[in-house]
């Protein structure tokens, strides 16, 4: 259950210097953003922020931005990172915004975004709802819209339904399946893969992770 409505959210997303108020006055200049120029790779749909703050950790060569369109998830996020802060773990690769992804083009220029990770993303279930999952035709043509020539967009999931879904729309909208498995943990690919405390919750409980890693041709 995402967590809602919590009293000054608002406020404490505005006043963060760790989130970027008008994402939208940074396109085509998002290097500017960042203390050092680097390839980007963002998240859409952070939740708490654990994955993201760990690749950062992780990767100090790459930025990353963080993408929640929900209030009070992201404030989550940002208590997390302030904890961090405290304890002397400067993340100058890593910022937060709080917006609705399907802005994502109005807000990062064609090439901009070499890297799109969706984890455990909002299934949508019902039929009539799935244009709104993040791995439709509709936003595969909207992260196309962001990514370099060589962009990859990986998603993980525990929803099998889900995953049997994007593999089509994959297809439909004309991407190149790179590879994919429906046991990420037990699988070759598993090597340098960033867990996320979803991830991490349905693995301790014996559910497999699927993955997939999809690209569109060069143009």
């Amino acid at each position: 259950m995402r967590l809602r409505n919590i009293p000054g959210a608002k406020d404490a997303i505005t006043e963060s210097p760790y989130v970027v108020q008008n994402p939208a006055e940074c396109k085509g200049k998002w290097e500017q953003v960042f203390t050092q120029e680097q390839p980007i790779h963002i998240e859409v749909g952070m939740g708490k922020g654990h994955f993201l703050m760990d690749m950062a950790k992780l990767h100090p060569e790459i930025n990353y931005i963080g993408i929640e369109m929900y209030d009070s998830v992201l404030l989550r996020a940002l208590q997390k990172r302030e904890k961090l802060e405290e304890a002397g773990e400067k993340l100058d690769n890593l910022k937060f915004m709080c917006v609705d992804a399907r802005l994502l083009p109005e807000i990062f220029e064609k090439g901009e975004i070499q890297r799109i990770y969706l984890n455990f993303s909002d299934p949508w279930p019902k039929a009539r709802h799935a244009k709104r999952r993040l791995t439709s035709t509709r936003f595969l043509e909207r992260y196309d819209n962001i990514l370099t020539p060589e962009g990859r967009v990986m998603f993980k999931t525990d929803n099998k339904d889900l995953f049997d879904f994007s593999l089509e729309q994959v297809e439909e909208a004309g991407w190149i399946l790179e590879n994919h498995t429906y046991d990420l943990h037990h699988s070759e690919y598993n090597e340098g893969n960033g867990m996320t405390e979803y991830e991490e919750k349905f693995s301790a409980k014996g559910n497999p992770i699927c993955r997939l890693v999809a690209y569109r041709h060069a143009k």
